[in-house]
């Protein structure tokens, strides 16, 4: 029996995030509602973004790369965990489990990158404006989000090859809504310290590392804009970098919280909670705070639209 329940093609079970009574179908109808406007929100940043040639630079290259994984990263969490709502049906098969750690992960590990080289655009364009062409030229740019997409995907593979391969026992019962990797170690019946080891070096390259140089970029954006002589510059640099602060603050500090733990530490509740935050929440005020708090955006938004009812009258 032991032997039967190690076999690698065995389904797991979602136990899911919501109860099924009323109330938890009031709370799948608020999640679909956050993922209808994450998957719109990021979609017309994204046309924008394209349209409009005021925004063809690197920080809005790097904004659409961020907009692109959040439309991604939900749509691999939020249908499938709609679906095994309503059906009533909560088992995944191995190979699925496996497609939604890898797609994940990789997001996942692509937004920490791309966050951190939003940064360091904001810290050129800020504190070197002179030397911007040529610190943030377009070859770099491109180079920085082929970095973030690569590093993520390396270490995606690793990290779902390693889990994937692992014995596990019982019943495979998930006390989460997504398959990821702190759920599927807790269910292997071996020790995974040394692989845990592995995970906390993983996480500090992805999770530690680019906050320690986020915060060491924004210290150094934050003395120039002190310096700055003119009020406006001041304001348009401080509503630039708080937007990018709230979305680190939430991103970052969920995903330390939960990658950065021993498994023994980890409880179901908690890890809800917080994938929530990272994988539905914040996808859905990406757009919003880069884009309300923007005049670049507003402006380009406002330009198209016109162009699109000034094209409807014509054609009228």
């Amino acid at each position: 029996m032991e032997e039967k329940n190690q076999t690698s093609g065995k389904d797991f079970i979602l136990l899911g995030l919501l109860d099924p009574n009323r109330h938890g179908l009031l709370f799948l109808t608020l999640i679909l509602i956050m993922f209808m406007m994450t998957i719109m929100g990021n979609t017309v940043l994204i046309l924008l973004i394209h349209l409009d040639i005021q925004l063809h630079t690197p920080m809005y290259s790097l904004l659409k790369h961020l907009s692109f994984t959040d439309v991604l990263n939900t749509s691999n969490i939020v249908p499938m965990m709609a679906r095994n709502y309503i059906s009533g049906r909560k088992s995944i098969t191995f190979a699925g489990c496996g497609v939604q750690v890898f797609l994940h992960s990789s997001f996942f590990g692509t937004e920490c990158l791309i966050l951190t080289a939003m940064s360091y655009d904001r810290y050129v364009a800020i504190c070197h404006p002179l030397r911007y062409p040529v610190l943030m030229s377009h070859q770099i740019s491109v180079i920085l989000a082929a970095g973030s997409w690569l590093g993520g995907i390396i270490n995606s593979t690793f990290h779902t090859t390693y889990v994937l391969l692992l014995p596990f026992c019982g019943a495979r019962i998930i006390d989460h809504f997504i398959c990821e990797v702190p759920a599927l170690v807790k269910l292997s019946c071996v020790d995974t310290s040394k692989y845990e080891g592995v995970v906390t070096v993983s996480a500090a390259f992805f999770l530690l590392i680019p906050p320690l140089i986020i915060l060491a970029s924004y210290g150094q954006i934050l003395r120039a804009v002190l310096h700055m002589k003119s009020r406006k510059a001041q304001q348009k640099a401080f509503s630039t970098c708080s937007s990018h602060l709230v979305v680190i603050v939430m991103f970052y500090g969920s995903g330390l919280f939960i990658y950065m733990r021993p498994k023994s530490s980890h409880t179901p509740g908690q890890d809800k909670v917080l994938a929530v935050s990272y994988t539905i929440i914040a996808p859905m005020l990406n757009p919003i705070i880069y884009s309300l708090r923007n005049k670049d955006v507003l402006s380009a938004m406002k330009k198209v639209l016109g162009k699109s009812i000034s094209h409807g009258n014509n054609s009228f």
